[in-house]
């Protein structure tokens, strides 16, 4: 009897600490956001003050109406879902069929370059801006929404050849293989059996991939010198003046930002979950 209640003594003192760190956990990822929309609703003597001001005394929609009428904002918004639709359709379509070779085929070379793939990924952003800032220049890219996702590209499409190639690798070979004996093409297998097998993972790959793009600044920083490319984290840093900080209409640019990735998750959550297990499973 008393071995059964230090072992429901134990499982409760467990069960007690495991929510106190999902609780901690959540307060420190969900505290900045709330506080960033608590901040957007303040007027700017609520803001600026010797004394913390949690909750708004007066509520005001104006840092919102502001930001988005007597700024370049939704030009900004518009720029940043170009670029990063254009960088995730290139990645789909290149990476997908990369990521089938490396899963599917055997060439010579094909460990050392998955291998400099990775390296890619381990070499800071910075260090390539300039080189990529010349051949964009040679090429006539530079600032422009098209050379921006290139830029995106060539530091993400390695990740998302990456993570591709392990939901392939969980799609069975027998099916694969079944079909190409019925008479389907190898580009025909790939469509009808591994890519409904692998759609989950295509879609946590490919959101991946649109969150690193919309959230990017080094690259649209250094790349884009005008509005007509200009994506929003930029333009969001260029509102800091050497005299000025205007705090409640930067968060209120910022809860504007974050809005697109909320309504992506929201649509295509469970698909994602469900990719991020996949294979958690199998055998």
């Amino acid at each position: 009897m008393t071995m059964l209640k230090t072992s429901r003594g134990r499982r409760l003192m467990a069960d007690i600490l495991t929510y106190a760190v999902l609780v901690t956990m959540t307060i420190f990822c969900l505290g900045p956001i709330v506080w960033m929309f608590l901040t957007s609703l303040k007027v700017e003597a609520d803001i600026v003050t010797s004394q913390m001001q949690y909750i708004p005394r007066t509520i005001t929609f104006q840092n919102y109406r502001a930001i988005w009428t007597q700024s370049n904002f939704p030009v900004l918004i518009t720029n940043s879902l170009v670029v990063t639709t254009i960088t995730v359709a290139i990645c789909v379509l290149t990476g997908t069929l990369a990521a089938y070779a490396f899963s599917r085929l055997s060439f010579r070379g094909r460990d050392r370059l998955m291998l400099s793939y990775l390296l890619v990924r381990m070499f800071p952003a910075v260090m390539v801006i300039i080189p990529l800032f010349v051949m964009m220049r040679t090429v006539g890219l530079v600032d422009s929404r098209f050379g921006l996702a290139l830029a995106y590209t060539s530091f993400l499409l390695p990740l998302f050849v990456w993570m591709l190639k392990g939901f392939f690798d969980a799609a069975p070979k027998e099916l694969e293989s079944a079909a190409r004996i019925d008479g389907s093409t190898r580009l025909g297998a790939m469509v009808r059996i591994v890519l409904p097998l692998a759609r989950n993972g295509l879609v946590a790959s490919s959101v991946f991939i649109a969150i690193a793009a919309w959230n990017e600044f080094i690259f649209a920083l250094m790349l884009t010198t005008g509005q007509g490319s200009r994506t929003w984290p930029v333009g969001l840093q260029l509102m800091v003046g050497e005299f000025q900080l205007p705090w409640g209409v930067l968060a209120a640019g910022g809860i504007l930002s974050i809005l697109p990735v909320v309504i992506l998750f929201a649509i295509v959550q469970r698909a994602m979950v469900q990719g991020l297990t996949a294979g958690a499973v199998k055998g």
